[in-house]
């Protein structure tokens, strides 16, 4: 059993969603069919349940690139091949509060990112696959989105307008603080990985979305997320046969 998800490998199935924050993760998996929970530990709950008639789990990361980062080991271990994480954003070019922003890949300003690399030069990316189906599933449920990259940091409250506009000028189009290092674990551990998130905020800015327009936005953030895996687990079941 791994060290901090307690959960057997029949347990998780083998396409995961990735919502940062716990609370978030228990509503993804109030979209599911029969959603059993597998780990409390740590507050890093985990369910598994249907949607679409196939089997998907839903695990919380916790905030920052550290704590993704040994959640997808461990999920790994215990058996699951695809992670795709649904969480929230700091708005960067083009992007307005209550947008949708698929990552192609995403700029590794973290810790966590350069202990894996041992400090080298790396491009975390996501799966084409992943970002494909992704892709596919907003234009099919009517989700307006941006494709591109996005930024991944350490210290929320660190950032600024200053520090936002030289990455704006370099294309960014979020920021949040776990994607590079699920990249670079599924790149590392033979998974495939993707990243869809909610702008909140506009990138060095604290006054958030919030009230009916934040559950919007989350719903449709979780609604693609979990066509999406079924979409996948759909494949995965059909290559397996």
């Amino acid at each position: 059993m791994p060290l901090h998800i307690h959960a057997t490998p029949e347990e998780v199935a083998p396409i995961a969603i990735l919502p940062g924050d716990p609370s978030r993760a228990e509503r993804c998996a109030s979209l599911l069919e029969d959603a059993r929970c597998y780990n409390t530990n740590r507050g890093l709950l985990g369910f598994t349940g249907l949607y679409q008639g196939r089997r998907i789990s839903v695990q919380t990361t916790g905030m920052g690139a550290p704590s993704a980062a040994i959640v997808a080991e461990e999920l790994a271990m215990l058996g699951t091949r695809v992670l795709i994480r649904a969480g929230t954003a700091g708005g960067g070019r083009g992007t307005r509060t209550g947008d949708i922003v698929i990552a192609t890949a995403s700029v590794p300003l973290d810790g966590c990112t350069a202990a894996y690399v041992s400090g080298e030069p790396y491009a975390p990316a996501a799966d084409f696959a992943v970002v494909s189906a992704l892709v596919e599933r907003c234009r099919a449920l009517g989700v307006p989105h941006h494709i591109g990259l996005i930024c991944t940091g350490d210290a929320l409250y660190a950032e600024d307008r200053h520090h936002a506009e030289r990455w704006l000028a370099r294309g960014v189009l979020a920021f949040e603080m776990e994607a590079s290092a699920l990249f670079t674990v599924a790149a590392l551990r033979g998974l495939r990985a993707g990243c869809i998130v909610l702008v909140t905020n506009a990138a060095g800015q604290h006054e958030r979305l919030d009230g009916d327009a934040y559950a919007a936005g989350e719903r449709a953030l979780l609604t693609v997320a979990l066509a999406t895996a079924a979409e996948i687990a759909t494949t995965l079941s059909r290559n397996a046969d």
